[in-house]
């Protein structure tokens, strides 16, 4: 057998083993669908890329129905911490990956150890902190939707559940790849949310400003879900997610 002969079927031999290694590859990490990796990384660029990867902190402060917030998160693993001004006081919940806690005004500790409000608080860490963009870091489970319209726009969809959460729907623009809509249908009706008012902060863009929306129908007639004032990324120490000790 001559050398050229030799060096062409050892070539067609390595294309056919890399062809096998490919089509006998293991699902991508954390559940997610090729096609709903595609969209998120899509997503994910539109929105800062590798800056992403900078991120090892969230601090921020703005209204949710017009009541004065204060929040911190973690986007290396599960944090969460609500600090709102209610009835002249201040009410705190948090959560540190294993459990809910919540301080109210009067000062009454309450520690939850239920899984469905578990779930609830583990659902809002994980998509308050965007962590559908980090399957390395977050167990989630993603897959395609498809595309969908609501009049002219068409939306690419994907639906991400947050092992031990709950499932909601991503409605990234198919021109922008930004996030325009979410949908949580966990519950007996649907319960939707606009995203608008993007700014760069930092290396990464993201929507300051989420109304509820009533599945595509239009905005709900009250205040803003949701309007961000400020943020920024410093880290925190990880006991601000835990239940404070008595007499700290």
């Amino acid at each position: 057998m001559s050398l050229r002969i030799l060096t062409q079927t050892l070539a067609v031999a390595l294309v056919l083993a890399l062809s096998a290694g490919l089509s006998e590859a293991k699902p991508l990490p954390q559940g997610y669908s090729r096609a709903a990796q595609r969209i998120l990384n899509q997503a994910r660029a539109a929105t800062g890329g590798a800056g992403w990867n900078t991120i090892r902190g969230w601090h921020e402060t703005g209204t949710r129905n017009g009541v004065r917030y204060e929040a911190w998160l973690d986007p290396v693993r599960y944090g969460l911490r609500l600090e709102t001004a209610e009835g002249g006081g201040k009410a705190v919940t948090g959560f540190n990956g294993l459990g809910e806690w919540k301080i109210t005004p009067a000062g009454a500790v309450t520690g939850v150890d239920v899984t469905n409000l578990r779930s609830d608080a583990r659902t809002e860490a994980f998509f308050d902190v965007r962590g559908y963009f980090f399957p390395g870091r977050f167990d989630a489970s993603a897959d395609d939707l498809g595309v969908r319209r609501i009049g002219k726009q068409a939306y690419q969809v994907v639906v991400v559940k947050p092992w031990n959460g709950h499932a909601r729907e991503l409605w990234f623009d198919a021109r922008t790849h930004l996030l325009a809509r979410m949908v949580d249908r966990s519950g007996p009706q649907p319960v939707a949310w606009r995203y608008s008012d993007y700014r760069k902060v930092g290396p990464i863009k993201l929507a300051f400003r989420i109304d509820a929306d009533r599945d595509g129908a239009g905005p709900v007639p009250y205040a803003p879900v949701r309007q961000i004032e400020t943020l920024d990324f410093r880290p925190v120490e990880r006991a601000i997610f835990s239940l404070p000790r008595p007499g700290s």
